[in-house]
């Protein structure tokens, strides 16, 4: 484990771009830090009570960005490995915004469904809840490769080894979530030694290398709002990737709050425990049931996964992936 850099802290060669963001009453920095805290030896990204911070490539380079909560506003600072642009600021706002949720349609959501007979008190209780992002829709893709068929303990492990193999560390000590160009780079056998499978491997490295040559145009999608379904139908003709994969990579990385995630067992486990089932609703039990809250339905799955690691400690950052491992 290393020591968090300060969100201060600059050495001789970085550069620095400052934005304050404004939080609408009732935000959970909670959500936000509990998705980047959840790697122990804090490879890439370490949290504090109020604080993030978080090492990734920014337009080819190392940086650091650190964001502080407070009550009503968050303060967001990017240290890069070399000269920071003024007019980077608007890219930095863009970011951070979408990586705190702040323009998914929380509040109309709550306003539809607070009277639900099931739901109701979910959202009662969890009010405010929105879906923390990746940094980059590539991040969120590839983390979802990772994370297929086993916990995410687990994929947190795979995925520390994965980000020091690729070795990108900021000068301030800490590694960086590497972008497509370097994961593109990194052969078979150094994903394998990650912990990655063969198949996992083979389909990272494909994706890294689609992404790199502009075959998946993952961030123009992002900046030009392009449909999920458009996107769904060009990830999914990736071997090795899937209905839960892309749905997830949707979530995290484009915003898209309408997936169904139907597949996910602790999105089901937690519907049975919420209508007081014997057993766990399969797939297509939990489809339909999820459909009467399009569009909206990955939103209704965050809030499953919350009561569900606020009732037993387990929900989305303990398990993951498509219903066939479980």
């Amino acid at each position: 484990m290393i020591a968090c850099p300060c969100p201060d802290r600059r050495t001789p060669r970085s550069g620095t771009l400052a934005v304050r963001l404004a939080l609408p009453a009732g935000f959970r920095p909670a959500d936000v830090l509990a998705l980047h805290g959840r790697d122990p030896l804090q490879t890439a990204e370490c949290t504090g009570a109020d604080s993030l911070c978080k090492g990734l490539v920014w337009r080819g380079r190392p940086a650091v960005l650190s964001v502080l909560f407070r009550t009503d506003h968050a303060v967001a600072k990017l240290t890069v490995d070399g000269a920071a642009e003024a007019d980077e600021s608007a890219a930095l706002v863009a970011m951070v915004r979408r990586m705190l949720g702040l323009d998914q349609a929380v509040a109309a959501f709550e306003r539809c469904h607070r009277h639900h007979p099931a739901l109701g008190a979910l959202i009662a209780a969890q009010s405010g809840l929105r879906v923390p992002q990746a940094a980059t829709p590539f991040e969120a893709l590839s983390w979802a490769v990772i994370g297929q068929q086993i916990s995410v303990r687990a994929a947190v492990a795979v995925r520390a080894r994965l980000i020091r193999a690729a070795g990108i560390r900021h000068s301030s000590g800490l590694y960086c979530y590497p972008d497509e160009r370097r994961l593109a780079a990194l052969d078979t056998d150094a994903l394998r030694a990650a912990g990655l499978s063969r198949s996992k491997a083979e389909t990272l490295r494909t994706l890294a290398q689609a992404v790199e040559a502009g075959a998946l145009p993952l961030d123009h999608w992002l900046a030009t709002a392009t449909p999920a379904d458009d996107i769904r139908t060009n990830l999914l003709a990736l071997r090795g990737i899937g209905p839960w994969t892309v749905d997830y990579a949707l979530l995290r990385g484009f915003g898209h709050l309408d997936g169904s995630l139907h597949g996910d067992l602790a999105v089901r486990r937690a519907l049975q425990r919420l209508l007081g089932m014997k057993q766990p609703p399969g797939p297509d039990a939990t489809g339909r049931w999820l459909a009467a809250f399009s569009p909206w339905r990955a939103l209704v799955a965050a809030h499953l996964w919350a009561f569900a690691a606020s009732t037993n400690g387990v929900g989305d950052e303990d398990e993951k992936g498509p219903a066939a491992r479980r």
